[in-house]
């Protein structure tokens, strides 16, 4: 079995579980769960042995709530996967989406300290760019745009993702070349198609305007320094969490809150492979992936460039290349175009591109229209406000 034929069939456990006559909705998070830990063993290449313990917790899981059902399949060629004749009980523990807690505890001093780093052009070369400029927290956490436009107007290579949660990636960029939020300053500050700067000429800035030089000093025993400007900027990002959206309510036990077109889409999500890349608290953003597992999207699409190499820029692995950083689906109905070269323009493109390169499938106008209701029920609250 090559990677494609193996991808394609763990992505389709979710699915293959809901025609097991004797599995009910409630244990679909369970196969949903496997399928994702198998993906990241098999296809992504991590050591088997990290995962077993996993993979029997998971099986065992699977018995309890009622293994039975493994014994018999019913191997029904269904074009459209109905939806459930009635909203899909849920329980948090059986599933592979977590909710974004509530609150965070982190210091509020640094916080704030970040917030003015973040909105200020004062790093950029020329005082016109700043982190807003292109992670825009009116807008999603991003610009809106297919690629960033940075100092000068000069347009970059690949689109922005969005700063919110962003504190939940086990990596940062597309490429994963950053590991840290902190790390990740780096980046933008340096880079000469968006603020073309450098650390000397910041703190020289920084160091002549009096309220940072206080604010730094009650904070950081050597004031202004590099180091304490990412962690301060890296603070206030992990600060941007968009709790209690509609999922997460339905997520903690409220099932009126998703109407049955959206249970019915999160339920279709999960039974055509979707959550083997798109879990955790994150809805993604904790494992690499290919892009075009099953269908060569770069050679339908064309016009290859380096960006679209992903992982391999960092790496230099052959087998690295179109792999990225996979993305947080939180607040995805609000942070178009969407994709790493921004190609996809709507939710519709999107989930279509999804389902044709990574799960080689069709969906129907009605799987389309569940799909995309659930990805709806992703937005969070902001400061207790609902990102629009």
């Amino acid at each position: 079995m090559d990677k494609m034929q193996a991808s394609g069939f763990i992505g389709n456990l979710p699915q293959v579980a809901s025609q097991i006559d004797l599995v009910t909705p409630k244990e679909l998070g369970t196969y949903a769960l496997l399928s994702s830990i198998l993906h990241t063993a098999l296809i992504q290449r991590t050591p088997m042995k990290k995962h077993y313990t996993w993979i029997t917790i998971s099986l065992l899981t699977t018995l309890f709530l009622g293994g039975g059902g493994l014994v018999y399949v019913d191997w029904r060629d269904t074009t459209e996967i109905p939806p459930p004749a009635a909203p899909a009980p849920n329980t948090t523990s059986s599933e592979a989406i977590t909710p974004i807690p509530l609150n965070h505890s982190l210091d509020a001093r640094k916080v704030a300290l970040g917030a003015r780093l973040f909105n200020d052009t004062v790093l950029s070369a020329d005082d016109t760019v700043s982190c807003a400029h292109c992670h825009n927290l009116a807008t999603g956490g991003v610009d809106r745009l297919t690629h960033s436009r940075g100092i000068s107007g000069k347009e970059g290579n690949i689109n922005a993702p969005t700063v919110f949660n962003s504190g939940f990636n086990f990596r940062q960029f597309w490429n994963g070349r950053a590991e840290t939020l902190e790390e990740q300053v780096d980046g933008p500050l340096h880079n000469p198609l968006e603020m073309a700067g450098s650390w000397p000429q910041a703190m020289e800035k920084l160091s002549t305007d009096t309220q940072y030089v206080a604010a730094f000093k009650a904070i950081y025993r050597d004031g202004i320094q590099a180091h304490n400007v990412k962690d301060a900027i890296a603070t206030f990002e992990r600060s941007l969490i968009t709790p209690n959206s509609r999922f997460d309510q339905f997520l903690r036990g409220d099932q009126a809150v998703l109407n049955h077109e959206e249970q019915a889409g999160f339920l279709l999500f999960k039974q055509i492979g979707c959550t083997s890349c798109h879990q955790g608290i994150n809805i993604g953003g904790n494992m690499y992936q290919q892009l075009g597992i099953m269908e060569d999207y770069f050679a339908v699409r064309g016009n290859v460039t380096e960006a679209d190499m992903g992982r391999y820029n960092v790496t230099k692995l052959e087998q690295d290349k179109h792999f990225f950083k996979v993305p947080s689906l939180r607040n995805i109905a609000v942070t178009p175009p969407y994709l790493h070269d921004g190609s996809a323009k709507t939710l519709e493109d999107a989930v279509r591109i999804m389902a044709r390169f990574q799960l080689g499938k069709e969906l129907t106008p009605a799987e389309m229209s569940r799909v995309v209701a659930f990805l709806h029920t992703l937005t969070g609250e902001y400061l207790g406000k609902p990102l629009l």
